[in-house]
């Protein structure tokens, strides 16, 4: 990592070492946080430590936390939105990622700035779910007629759904991977190890190994590391809180193992332990590594992401960081799709953005 991105991540595993930065690093260091949007995961990071910031950075920092609070709070309130609209249904709805680490594992959502709300179904059950939300004021947000198609032919959800009200957004999955996929996750199984979420009577969250299996699932399998940092942050703070829990590492094997996600499993825990240290122990990783896999392509991979980070946003990172990223965005394209359909959907998708124009 280059000097920003290596300073972002130590300040997050050591708070203390930013104590005696001087304004300027202050500031390239609130700037690489903003980008990998990390800002309020590094205030309260910087807050548990007792570590005061100058007034300049404090500023950015003290508005990433009130950003934080507030979401935290909007994630709950959607949450009994979504449990209102569905309850008539008398079907399980999983909450994935933050709004699972809101609701059953604040510990992890401390510091963590949302997006949209992402939530698994049977697949069976696609249909009536969208229906409901439909009539309690959600719509779709694609209308485009290969939009719709791709989304409900090729991919592991529907396209996203917007509340008329509230503007707030809904991605609602069967899968956690396109179908397309070449992994072959089993939603069934995530689902019957499910948790309840009390207070919420049709709402559930994975259980512990299933939500960070999911999470480097997402990692390894996007093409897009907008907030690929973030995400891997994510992994080391589960990491560091499940590992306390007796027999976790050996059921979040055995579950990846069978969910035949072993090996994106590995290569995400090995990112996790290189660039946070995460506190995942050997046999584990090697559990996961499939028979044959040799050392080097373990290590090539994980080389990549860790360079690719050094690009969080659109500012910074160099051109290896930057052919990083390009890598990283085929790669993920490869593994979601066949190659004769990812050539026809990256040509269409070239082709559309050359010949339609502003507003259509």
């Amino acid at each position: 990592m280059r000097r920003g991105s290596a300073r972002l991540v130590a300040a997050l595993r050591q708070p203390q070492q930013a104590s005696g930065l001087p304004v300027p690093d202050w500031s390239r260091l609130v700037r690489q946080a903003r980008d990998a949007n990390l800002l309020g995961a590094l205030a309260v990071a910087l807050e548990a430590a007792g570590v005061k910031a100058p007034p300049q950075a404090a500023r950015h920092l003290d508005g990433a936390s009130q950003l934080g609070q507030r979401q935290r709070l909007s994630v709950r309130w959607e949450a009994h939105c979504v449990q209102e609209a569905l309850a008539p249904l008398a079907t399980p709805i999983l909450l994935l990622k933050g709004a699972a680490y809101v609701l059953a594992y604040p510990e992890i959502a401390q510091g963590r700035l949302f997006g949209d709300i992402d939530i698994l179904v049977a697949a069976d059950r696609i249909g009536p779910v969208e229906s409901q939300l439909m009539l309690c004021g959600w719509t779709t947000a694609k209308i485009d007629p290969y939009d719709q198609r791709y989304y409900r032919e090729w991919m592991h959800e529907i396209p996203p759904m917007v509340n008329l009200r509230r503007g707030t957004v809904l991605d609602v999955h069967h899968t956690i991977l396109p179908l397309t996929a070449r992994n072959k996750p089993d939603a069934k199984a995530i689902l019957a190890r499910s948790v309840p979420l009390e207070g919420f009577p049709t709402l559930r969250v994975p259980c512990p190994e299933d939500l960070l299996i999911h999470s480097i699932t997402h990692l390894m399998h996007e093409g897009e590391l907008h907030n690929g940092l973030r995400d891997l942050y994510d992994i080391d703070r589960m990491a560091r809180s499940f590992s306390r829990r007796p027999g976790f590492w050996a059921s979040a094997v055995a579950a990846a193992t069978a969910n035949d996600l072993a090996l994106p499993v590995a290569h995400g825990l090995g990112l996790a332990r290189r660039v946070f240290g995460s506190p995942v122990p050997d046999e584990a990783i090697a559990e996961l590594w499939p028979a044959g896999t040799r050392l080097g392509a373990k290590r090539r991979l994980q080389a990549v992401y860790a360079k690719a980070f050094e690009a969080p946003g659109a500012r910074g990172g160099d051109a290896l960081a930057h052919a990083a990223l390009g890598f990283i965005y085929l790669r993920g394209h490869w593994l979601r799709m066949p190659l004769p359909s990812l050539v026809a959907h990256l040509g269409r998708k070239a082709w559309m953005g050359l010949t339609t124009r502003p507003g259509e």
